[in-house]
């Protein structure tokens, strides 16, 4: 083997080079006076993911913080949104232009008020349902027909709340934690998804 034989296998390895074959989203608003909010469950869920499969997300490009590495032996590109989570798509689908993706190649993880903390639901496509952040990717990429991984964040405690201020209220302790599984559990979907086994990921863990 050649020494440029060598650099190409290393390049291979640590997801160097070419382009991602996705796109994984975690939705959130930048800040630190929204870290812990319920609506940065999609940017909390994708430090896990990053941290597991030992990504840095360091570099600014497309509005957002990246870093791309392999997962389940595919080239992946995981993006923060800087834009502020109504703007989500202007990150998200620059993004996606560049490097020529199509929606099927995009996952998306976000915050669902439907769902407790500690459940998440997998959808290979579907309407925002209410969330601005979905709304706006679908809106500005033109199509429903991308995965998305919903992390639960809780239901309003009362009709009468807000949901801009539930959804910007910080995680109490144990919802936290609740929410840290699910996001280790999110982990696992994303490996399965890459690998075209989003059925598998359904059946286990959908809430």
């Amino acid at each position: 083997m050649g020494i440029m034989d060598v650099f190409a296998q290393l390049e291979k390895s640590s997801g160097a080079g070419g382009k991602p074959e996705f796109l994984i989203a975690g939705l959130g608003n930048p800040g630190m006076q929204y870290e812990n909010t319920r609506h940065n469950a999609g940017f909390i869920t994708l430090d896990h993911i990053a941290a597991a499969e030992q990504i840095t997300i360091t570099k600014y490009k497309f509005k957002s913080y990246i870093g791309d590495g392999t997962i389940a032996g595919k080239r992946c590109l995981l993006l923060k949104p800087q834009t502020y989570m109504n703007n989500s798509g202007e990150a998200v689908t620059a993004a996606m232009q560049f490097y020529k993706l199509d929606p099927e190649h995009l996952i998306v993880l976000s915050d669902d008020i439907s769902l407790a903390p500690g459940k998440l639901r997998i959808r290979r496509k579907g309407s925002a349902g209410g969330h601005n952040g979905i709304k706006s990717i679908i809106e500005l990429t033109g199509s429903e027909d991308f995965a998305r991984i919903k992390l639960g964040v809780g239901a309003k405690p009362n009709k009468s709340m807000d949901l801009a201020d539930w959804v910007l209220s910080k995680f109490r302790p144990e919802e936290k934690k609740a929410l840290d599984e699910a996001a280790a559990h999110a982990c696992e979907c994303i490996r399965l998804m890459v690998q075209g086994k989003t059925d598998e990921a359904m059946n286990r863990y959908n809430a």
